[in-house]
């Protein structure tokens, strides 16, 4: 069964078939201070549900940008360097000086992992963590497709977004990767120098009409200080819009199964 495990801030593990996914390793405890780039910090409210220790056997490390909520220094010290770390150009680099096998992919470029008569292929997608002159200053940030095949066929689609605000590079992905199963959506509102730097709730329900993901899983909503937009926000204005009944709300610790692809319901 394909599952998801939410960790806290957006670490998950993801399972596809055979493969296993680790995304955005944030293992810092409540109290303690993530380091946001530039001179600004901000304080853990919440606690992770697992420490590196806990992490299981993993075919590769998912990392959307490098930003302290997302790879921090404890993920940096105790994760295993036995799995790549697929990630943008300006991350991977840096990764690569601290000894990780780290793997920069290029925006709508694919990496591709293959198991017996199983592929998952890994596509580096845009994403905009802010505009102007922030968004000149905080680190390239890319969404991530994950595509399942067996027998032959796309079993499932998984779109992790990454820190990013709506736009028409979501119009771009959706056209070019229609059909997406499951979204796991970064949500927040984070607010840095007066500006908001990740979708709040209005901008989470315009990523649904343009994504248009048959379910969406939000993190990344409640962890931080910078974070100001609560997940009940989200919720409230996507039941507005009717389209709560994609929304998929799991605890922190919880695995959940993820509900039947579009092509099998389809079949």
């Amino acid at each position: 069964m394909d599952t998801l495990t939410f960790v806290g801030t957006a670490t998950t593990v993801l399972r596809l078939g055979s493969f296993t996914f680790l995304t955005d390793p944030n293992f810092l405890h409540r109290g303690q201070r993530a380091y946001l780039g530039k001179g600004l910090w901000s304080r853990r409210l919440t606690d992770p549900a697992m420490t590196p220790s806990d992490v299981p056997h993993l075919d590769a490390v998912l990392l959307s940008h490098l930003h302290g909520d997302h790879f921090d220094r404890v993920a940096r010290a105790e994760l295993a360097r036995s799995q790549p770390v697929l990630t943008t150009p300006h991350a991977a680099r840096t990764l690569q000086r601290w000894g990780f096998e780290a793997d920069g992919i290029s925006k709508w470029d694919s990496r591709t992992l293959v198991r017996g008569d199983e592929t998952l292929t890994v596509t580096a997608l845009p994403a905009v963590h802010a505009r102007g002159l922030l968004g000149r200053l905080l680190p390239p940030v890319m969404g991530t497709l994950l595509e399942h095949e067996g027998d032959g066929r796309v079993r499932r689609r998984v779109y992790v977004s990454g820190d990013t605000l709506t736009g028409d590079h979501l119009d771009e992905i959706a056209a070019r990767h229609p059909g997406i199963d499951v979204a796991v959506m970064h949500l927040g509102g984070t607010r840095v120098l007066l500006q908001t730097v990740t979708m709040d709730g209005a901008q989470g329900v315009d990523f649904l009409r343009r994504v248009r993901p048959a379910q969406a899983y939000p993190v990344h909503y409640d962890d931080y200080k910078v974070f100001r937009s609560p997940l009940s926000e989200f919720q409230r204005l996507a039941a507005s819009a009717d389209l709560g009944h994609l929304l998929r709300t799991v605890g922190r610790g919880e695995t959940v199964g993820l509900d039947p692809p579009r092509s099998t319901m389809t079949d």
